[in-house]
């Protein structure tokens, strides 16, 4: 049963194409390692995956930042390679390191994905959202997210990180249709796990597509537009009202076709884009949400007022949701976030 979404909430106004004063506000990864109590958490589990399929632990790490600050949404504690975990692909995290993943390097290594899966390995992040949902005030929406297909696929094909994704794009290159495979199973695979957190209470989504600027304008198209709007296509038609934000981190100017034809409800911008051409080019044809400096948080003082300042005056007066242009740092002092979330409530007309 949908969770019924409250009527007042800043943040889903904003969505709407509302403009709101204050804009509403909340941060990437706003649940995590710079919070004392979220350490205390982690420290109850092996590893971070745990911390992830522990039903109770992740509830309880999703609402520590909404109990700290004043924030206009929850998002709930996962992480975006859950899928390829719960397609069987083996994954793990190793401290100080990141993911490590059994990779797939052709498309012959697709047949030990098991899309039979998905559903049950999705299970504790359905019953995370349900927790969250019956401990959340009603004002407050809880965000559902997934990683777009390429971004994930980027980490199945590598096996970890990577600074410039070579691994998957050489894999596109030399056999796009094995390539496709993937991305087609990514795409169903995300599209049902969307759709089940929005089953579980979920008010609004976010598509993180976190390497989507290492792409050229073709392979953009292909590999990041093309699987956004089908899973959008696919969300519209069982959820119409739920509401989906779009992150094409480092797109730069591809932003304004992926805004234009994914389908997306609002975009995420991150911290390279400028807040004029934000203004002029993507906040006329949807609700933007950014696109502050992680960095600068840390550093915090008069620059980061100035800073917030600007956005603010910058975007504003449209439909807007203040955030970052990338997920919260590790090192980032409680007193910043603090700061930044009092100078965006108090801002005046």
């Amino acid at each position: 049963m949908l969770r019924p979404q409250p009527l007042d909430s800043s943040f889903l106004k904003a969505l709407s194409g509302q403009p709101t004063s204050p804009p509403p506000i909340w941060l990437m990864r706003q649940a995590g390692r710079y919070l004392p109590e979220y350490r205390e958490v982690r420290s109850k589990v092996a590893s971070f995956l745990d911390l992830c399929r522990n039903s109770e632990l992740a509830a309880e790490v999703t609402l520590q930042p909404l109990r700290r600050f004043d924030l206009d949404a929850a998002i709930v504690f996962s992480d975006i390679l859950i899928v390829p975990y719960a397609l069987g692909q083996k994954v793990e995290f190793v401290e100080s390191e990141g993911p490590r993943l059994d990779p797939i390097k052709d498309g012959k290594g697709l047949t030990r994905l098991d899309a039979e899966s998905v559903q049950p390995r999705l299970a504790p992040v359905y019953e995370t959202l349900e927790r969250v949902c019956a401990n959340l005030l009603r004002n407050v929406p809880v965000i559902g997210f997934c990683g777009a297909p390429w971004t994930v696929a980027t980490y199945m094909v590598e096996g970890h990180g990577s600074k410039d994704q070579a691994e998957a794009r050489l894999f596109a290159y030399r056999d796009p249709s094995g390539f496709q495979r993937l991305i087609d199973i990514l795409v169903e695979a995300s599209a049902g796990y969307l759709l089940g957190q929005v089953s579980a209470g979920a008010g609004a989504l976010q598509i993180f597509d976190s390497w989507s600027g290492s792409l050229p304008e073709d392979e953009f198209a292909r590999w990041c537009i093309e699987p956004t709007r089908r899973i959008v296509e696919q969300l519209n038609g069982s959820a119409p009202d739920i509401p989906i934000i779009g992150f094409p981190r480092g797109s730069g100017p591809l932003a304004v076709r992926y805004a234009k034809e994914t389908g997306v409800d609002a975009i995420g911008c991150d911290t390279s884009l400028p807040l004029a051409w934000i203004k002029s080019e993507l906040q006329p044809l949807l609700p933007v949400q950014g696109n502050l400096d992680p960095l600068l948080l840390v550093a915090g003082g008069p620059e980061l007022d100035a800073r917030v300042q600007s956005t603010l005056s910058a975007l504003g007066k449209g439909p807007f949701i203040f955030n970052l242009g990338h997920g919260i740092q590790p090192d980032t002092p409680i007193a910043h976030v603090e700061r930044l979330i009092k100078l965006v409530k108090t801002r005046a007309d």
